[in-house]
């Protein structure tokens, strides 16, 4: 196989997969959470993350970049192990579920800025990455701002 297409593959790969994360995160956040609202907002992201997974899988249709089950990373898992943790004993789990997204999303933007500096990435693909990348940043904005509300 070619490795400039082997590069690209891993580097969608690894988004998809922080992608995973996210989702599975977002809905333990949904599950600890206690307000409702938190609940709802949480349930939202975790929506708009399988909905990048499709877009994204389905413009790179030619790579070979997995299966389409959301399975996570190991990483991910022992992060979603920490989030229960800390809900067990944080005595505001929803402001310590709103942590962790804030921590996620940074990462993810880190992600997203790495893959971005790829030059063998197609440029629609860039494009969507790109979006993705920049509604993370927002979401990551409104965590930040209910985080301080709180």
């Amino acid at each position: 196989m070619n490795k400039d297409i082997e590069k690209i593959e891993n580097r969608i790969k690894d988004i998809l997969e922080k992608n995973e994360d996210a989702i599975k995160g977002f809905d333990k956040g949904a599950e600890n959470a206690k307000e409702l609202g938190t609940k709802a907002y949480f349930a939202r992201r975790a929506e708009n993350r399988k909905m990048f997974l499709k877009q994204l899988r389905n413009s790179v249709t030619e790579l070979n970049v997995g299966n389409n089950e959301i399975e996570g990373s190991t990483a991910g898992a022992v992060h979603r192990t920490w989030m229960d943790v800390k809900a067990f004993f944080a005595s505001d789990n929803d402001e310590s579920m709103l942590e962790e997204a804030v921590r996620g999303d940074k990462s993810a933007i880190k992600e997203y800025n790495e893959v971005l500096t790829e030059t063998m990435i197609p440029y629609r693909v860039k494009e969507i990455i790109r979006e993705q990348r920049d509604s993370i940043q927002n979401d990551l904005e409104t965590s930040e701002i209910l985080e301080d509300f709180r």
